[in-house]
């Protein structure tokens, strides 16, 4: 019996990609906390502006590749397609280690969202075509805690690069991702057979990814999930780049602290969620089609108080118990994205669309970044950090009100 024949090979595969997921969190996610290390030899991240800039080029690039990403993960072998993902990405970390400059860094970090962007679409729709509707919420709710893990053994970049450097901190990170790679050519399998695109120019090629985005674009569904999907991401993006700063500012203790902090705590109740989330959403959808969305909408009413503790809070318990709350609830509404897309989208264009979902989220991402980083210079991170309570409140309303699939798992 081949490998991917066996009945425990499902759980392989979201064991295997749960690794490439925690490598994926963990190289973007330990720049956030290394910049009073890299300063000392790169002057320009002195600013907290520019350093909002060096983190934001990555979610642009990110972001204008995710479409793209999407598309080639519905047509080619996605098993390739997340190897190349990884190897590239762990290349560029370990590259990262050698910068002297802030433009090489730069461009560095422009080429890591470019690399990175190639994995979620393709990882998240191959999970989804291995695992049927009992499982599918819990298998990407797992998969999702290698994000978490990853975000937090990430936080301790600054603590690695003090007993070290940030030089030694980026080429082992690099050189582990690297062997990782070696390690899914042996053992992940491509679920369906590749459709092999001979001919890009070909018009009938061109025709049929024209028809599936006039397709997409007209239903009011698909707009309400993009407004869904990005809107969220505003504050969780916000965590990703900027809850160790807040910390270390809000508690007023050093970054080597806050960093491993702030991203245990919100990975750890993240983790929780995303399990808990998984579990609920697998049952609620044997008994209502809107159970997966009943459990994603709980997960954003937890997130609207958490930002509150955590942007005013100024004292331990309201800022571990926001983060607390915000990583209940953000693991919640993680674990069922591609779940509820599956309720809408067939899996011939599961991968495109979750493209463009991420696209917009990366964009919001990509804003917020820059724009806490300017309120960081004036003092204003936290309240800042407040008002995104309110967006979240109004996708909540808006997609209890619109979101009502019709199926558990839309066919081909």
């Amino acid at each position: 019996m081949k490998l991917e024949e066996k009945k425990i090979y499902p759980w392989v595969v979201v064991g295997l990609l749960w690794m490439v997921a925690l490598l994926n969190y963990m190289d973007r996610q330990m720049l956030s906390t290394m910049r009073d290390s890299m300063m000392i030899d790169i002057a320009e991240l002195e600013s907290a502006a520019n350093f909002g800039h060096l983190m934001a080029i990555f979610l642009w690039i990110y972001g204008f590749m995710s479409p793209v990403a999407g598309i080639i993960a519905d047509r080619l072998n996605r098993k390739w397609l997340i190897v190349g993902s990884l190897f590239i990405w762990s290349t560029v970390t370990l590259l990262m280690g050698y910068s002297s400059s802030f433009s090489q860094l730069y461009v560095l970090r422009a080429l890591m969202g470019i690399s990175e962007a190639l994995y979620i679409p393709a990882g998240l729709s191959l999970i989804a075509d291995y695992h049927t509707n009992k499982t599918r919420s819990l298998a990407v709710g797992i998969h999702m805690t290698g994000l978490y893990t990853g975000q937090a053994i990430g936080g301790f970049g600054a603590t690695v690069a003090a007993a070290y450097s940030w030089k030694a901190t980026f080429h082992w990170f690099g050189i582990i991702g690297i062997i990782y790679s070696i390690i899914l050519i042996l053992f992940l399998r491509e679920k369906r057979m590749p459709v092999i695109i001979k001919d890009l120019n070909k018009s009938k090629e061109k025709g049929s990814v024209l028809k599936g985005f006039v397709m997409l674009a007209a239903n009011i569904w698909f707009w309400v999930i993009l407004l869904y999907f990005a809107t969220p991401s505003l504050p969780g993006w916000a965590t990703k780049n900027w809850l160790p700063t807040l910390f270390s500012s809000n508690l007023s203790i050093d970054m080597a602290q806050a960093g491993p902090l702030s991203t245990i705590t919100i990975a750890v109740s993240s983790f929780i969620g995303v399990i808990i989330g998984g579990i609920i959403s697998d049952k609620w959808i044997q008994k209502n089609l809107r159970g997966r969305i009943y459990t994603g909408a709980i997960g954003l009413g937890l997130i609207i108080p958490s930002l509150l503790l955590l942007g005013f809070g100024n004292s331990f318990p309201t800022v571990i118990g926001g983060a607390l709350c915000f990583g209940l609830g953000y693991g919640m509404f993680d674990a069922n994205n591609m779940p509820i897309l599956c309720q809408f989208v067939s899996s011939k264009y599961r991968a495109t669309v979750y493209g463009l979902m991420n696209m917009t989220g990366v964009f919001a991402g990509a804003f917020i970044t820059d724009l806490l980083g300017r309120s960081t210079d004036s003092g204003k991170l936290g309240s800042d950090f407040a008002m995104l309570s309110i967006l979240v409140f109004f996708v909540l309303c808006i997609q209890l009100l619109y979101l009502r699939p019709k199926v558990s798992n839309m066919k081909d």
